[in-house]
């Protein structure tokens, strides 16, 4: 029974190795992981307002101005986004 068996899966490895299968691919082999930087940049941009801001990241725009007089000032007059931008340039996250 055992060399039955043995005999089974050797033919079907035969079979499978001398097939004339080729693989196909969904992807021409020219395509790889890689694009151009205008169309990665296309898919990443996103816009980005006060709305999109989670309590933590406000929270933490806060505790940066709050050290600079000046942003403080200008936080509580104007808001914590355009206050963080005047100072420190465009919120890295």
């Amino acid at each position: 029974m055992k060399t039955l068996l043995i005999l089974a899966l050797c033919s079907l490895a035969v079979i499978c190795v001398t097939s004339d299968a080729q693989p196909e691919d969904d992807q021409p082999a020219d395509e790889g992981l890689f694009v151009e930087m205008e169309q990665a940049s296309a898919v990443m941009r996103q816009k980005r307002n006060a709305g999109q801001l989670s309590l933590a990241q406000l929270e933490s725009l806060r505790e940066v101005c709050e050290a600079n007089i000046g942003c403080e000032h200008m936080m509580d007059t104007n808001g914590i986004i355009a206050a963080y931008t005047a100072y420190y340039g465009p919120i890295p996250y």
